[in-house]
This record gives structure tokens, sequence and C-alpha cells, in this order.
């Protein structure tokens, strides 16, 4: 396919179906072409900067990919929460550096990966922990809260030191009592104080 094809291509699936990072055989089965012709094609366009590599064999378009986008490129059994999933609900005022990503597979390689979309960090966690949300690849605010609370707490910080909260009216009493009962009591009693939440 021509540039201005694959700019279509990109542009319509963003419209059509919200997906902008594609696997290299999705990318050769649209362009009709084999994985050696395609591959060969996406090196053109990176060089180009029409697209980038935001993963091993995964390509998207050079603007407007989100971390969300990629995570599960790179480990289909992750999901996104901890502060960037807060920031991403309008909970916290600070714009994280990095994203938490929990798994609950261990990496060979280094747990941080630097993409164009941001600087993945990979924590595989206990299972009681670990739970993805289904379709979903960011945790919920509820979750998330706890997830953070967790982190923080396990490296011996206070959560309100690190960031500054707000809109915490708009959690769910239910689901984060729900949410709760895979931790530790230390964190239902630091997300009541942080929330004004009653916990069960």
């Amino acid at each position: 396919m021509k540039t201005l094809e694959w700019q279509s291509f990109f542009a319509e699936q963003r419209q059509r179906h919200g997906k902008v990072v594609f696997s290299v055989a999705e990318l050769a089965n649209a362009a009709q072409t084999t994985l050696h012709t395609v591959n060969t094609e996406l090196g053109r366009l990176v060089n180009r900067g029409i697209i980038r590599r935001y993963a091993h064999g995964r390509y998207g378009p050079s603007q407007g990919v989100d971390p969300e986008d990629v995570v599960s490129g790179v480990d289909p059994s992750a999901y996104i929460t901890g502060f960037y999933a807060l920031f991403r609900h309008h909970l916290v005022t600070q714009v994280p550096t990095e994203v938490t990503c929990f798994t609950g597979c261990r990496h060979n390689r280094k747990s941080d990966r630097i993409t164009p979309a941001g600087r993945l960090r990979f924590l595989c966690v206990p299972a009681r922990i670990y739970a993805r949300p289904p379709a979903l690849a960011v945790a919920p605010p509820e979750q998330a809260l706890c997830d953070f609370a967790w982190l923080s707490l396990r490296e011996g910080i206070d959560p309100q030191s690190l960031v500054t909260f707000q809109n915490l009216g708009a959690l769910s009493p239910r689901r984060l009592n729900t949410a709760l009962r895979r931790y530790p009591g230390e964190v239902g009693s630091t997300v009541c104080r942080i929330t004004g939440i009653a916990t069960a």
C-alpha cells in the first residue's frame, strides 16, 4: 500500500474500532501481502515518521497512541493501574511519569519498557491482588485506588504524601468495598482515611 493508503487505514481503524496498534500479521493481511514485504514497508514508514514501533512486532500511527493501546501488545495478561489509572480517571492532579502495569506473568527481561507511548513498568503481583478487568486495559477507579495504596504501603510510603487526590466523591462505596476484599486490612484503613468512605 502507498503511504496515503496506510494513513487512511489507521484513521479508519481508529474511527470504526478504536484500534490503533496492530501486529505485523494484521498489517500484512490488510495490505494483502507477505510478512517479508510488509516488514520492509513498515521499516520505510517508520523511517519517514509515518508510523512507530510500539512493541516487538506492534506498529501504529506516530501520534494519538496511549499506553493502554500498547500494554496488551507487550503482555496480554497485563492491565494499567495505580497512579496512571488514577490520573486517567481524574482522581489525582499530578501527571505520572511512568505507567504501572500489573501482570500475572514474570517477565524474563527488564520490568520497565520504554515505548513511544510512555514508560511501562510491569509488576508481577500475587494472585490475590491480580484482577484484570474484563475487556479493559485500565483498572476502574476503585481498583486503581486500592492498587495505588497497596503499592505505596508495600514501599513504606503514605499514598497521600505522593499525590493530591480530587473528585473522590465519584467513587462507588459498593465497588470500593468489593475491591478491598482482596487486600490486607492496612489497605482498607488507608483507603478509608483517603476517601472518608467507611470500609467493611
